[in-house]
């Protein structure tokens, strides 16, 4: 497949313009992607032609085109991780009896993308469509630990960022740290009455194929009525390590 390099530098160009909060120079880009000036021109000019990048003439700079919108709008009408995740839930509500939930990290706020119910079991906020402090959900701090620091220290640059629920909920960069650590340590991250009084939660991030944090899988159990609390980490655990193979994740990757 002679264009196959080609290609590979295309989506390589892509990927670093989405990871960037700002259009790049096209000086910039070659540098980072490693790339002759004349390459990484010739790349952006077909790119720009099909509408995936677009050249911001005043600002000497290149950004992401419609075309590449048109393509993130297109995978979220097609739900792939609702659709890979859904069955996964499913059965961890049979294995645990308690409803769970799957939650993307949007910012500083967590997004609930599933919401699977066990029978007789109570509404929780956690529904589709809801935000929620990330800081304060056990999906958010199961995602969060999963990030390089500095990427936390950007989410969390001063004190007044962070949100408190219940008169619960870290209040500094120092205490979020201190809980990430725990997260990691544990290899799950647990919540109490921080997003409802009387209920607890436990979670575990989902990784993707290049080993970040994609999601995070949690239950949600009424205090009066706990669950067996090794089995209910261990039932977490499981289904999040096996979304995270259907995603692409490899073991051996680490975190």
């Amino acid at each position: 497949m002679p264009n196959a390099p080609a290609a590979a530098q295309a989506l390589s160009l892509l990927q670093l313009l989405a990871h960037h909060a700002e259009p790049m120079p096209a000086a910039a880009i070659a540098r980072e992607l490693g790339l002759p000036r004349s390459s990484t021109y010739h790349l952006l000019a077909v790119l720009k032609e099909s509408g995936f990048v677009t050249h911001l003439a005043d600002d000497r700079r290149w950004g992401l085109g419609v075309a590449a919108f048109e393509l993130g709008s297109a995978y979220v009408r097609q739900a792939p991780l609702q659709r890979i995740a859904r069955p996964v839930l499913t059965r961890l509500v049979e294995a645990t009896t308690h409803n769970a939930h799957l939650a993307v990290l949007h910012g500083r706020d967590v997004f609930y993308v599933i919401e699977e119910r066990a029978p007789r079991r109570p509404s929780l906020v956690t529904d589709v469509g809801v935000r929620l402090p990330a800081a304060l959900t056990a999906s958010g701090l199961a995602m969060l630990a999963a990030l390089p620091p500095q990427q936390v220290r950007a989410l969390y640059p001063a004190r007044d960022v962070f949100v408190q629920r219940n008169g619960r909920g870290p209040t500094s960069l120092t205490a979020l740290t201190s809980e990430l650590a725990q997260v990691r340590r544990r290899g799950y991250a647990v919540e109490s009455d921080s997003v409802t009084a009387g209920f607890a939660s436990v979670a575990a991030v989902v990784l993707d194929h290049n080993g970040n944090a994609a999601a995070g899988l949690a239950v949600t159990y009424p205090q009066h009525d706990p669950p067996e609390r090794d089995l209910l980490i261990t039932a977490v655990q499981r289904a999040a390590g096996e979304l995270s193979r259907r995603l692409g994740h490899r073991a051996e990757q680490g975190r």
